[in-house]
């Protein structure tokens, strides 16, 4: 190891030690890859660090949809910009889609909010069981990147949240990255057998595929899950 390698990165721990907790804290591990220690999604939207939007409706729910129908109101929990809630809408059913990250709903407002759709946007954490979202309300609860982004020891409260929103007999739609190698999230991976551990007390489960669609670079890597709410 070379004088002025060591020199940076003490520089950088120091900057790190001695300035207000930034926005996003990346620190230099061994090989000097960042590793995102902490995230702030609003600050993502804000400076367009967004690689999980792709500017359209996930393939994967398109699929669903053209071959099954559904009904009721659905919820879209980490909607980010809204493309999976406005596609919902336009099939006709009734979209409430929140997220964390103001700049991403004030960025979905303008893009997708219509008076000839029944879609809502609203600020609201998932997770929070003081939300104020409506207990038992929802027929349908679709998951697509909100799930991988929550830390794997904080999982358990996404389960119990799902449970607490969706009617009796209600469903949960989801896309969950089973199939994905990445030591540093988010987005987190998921396994089966962690998700048959965390959904089981509230669900079960109807039916478990690979889609035939996926963004580029997600293929393979993504499982689609059809819950009931017991």
């Amino acid at each position: 190891r070379t004088w002025p390698d060591f020199e940076s990165r003490i520089f950088a721990l120091t900057r790190i030690i001695h300035e207000p907790v930034p926005i996003k804290t990346r620190l230099l591990n061994a090989k000097g890859k960042t590793v995102l220690q902490m995230t702030d999604w609003d600050q993502l939207y804000r400076e367009k660090e967004t690689p999980w939007d792709r500017g359209e409706p996930a393939p994967p729910l398109v699929e669903f949809v053209e071959k099954q129908s559904l009904s009721g109101q659905i919820l879209v929990p980490g909607c980010g910009i809204g493309h999976d809630a406005r596609y919902l809408a336009e099939q006709g059913y009734i979209v409430h889609a929140i997220d964390i990250s103001g700049t991403a709903l004030n960025r979905a407002r303008s893009l997708h909010e219509s008076k000839a759709l029944n879609l809502k946007f609203e600020k609201a954490n998932f997770l929070d069981e003081s939300n104020g979202l409506p207990h038992a309300h929802f027929d349908l609860l679709f998951e697509h990147t909100c799930f991988c982004a929550i830390d794997p020891s904080d999982r358990a409260r996404y389960a119990q949240a799902a449970n607490q929103i969706l009617k009796p007999n209600g469903l949960l739609l989801g896309i969950f990255f089973t199939d994905m190698e990445n030591d540093d999230g988010p987005p987190y991976p998921s396994s089966r057998d962690e998700i048959r551990s965390l959904f089981s007390t509230y669900f079960d489960t109807l039916n478990v595929w690979k889609p035939e669609r996926s963004f580029p670079g997600r293929e393979g890597e993504e499982s689609m899950y059809l819950m009931r709410r017991l």
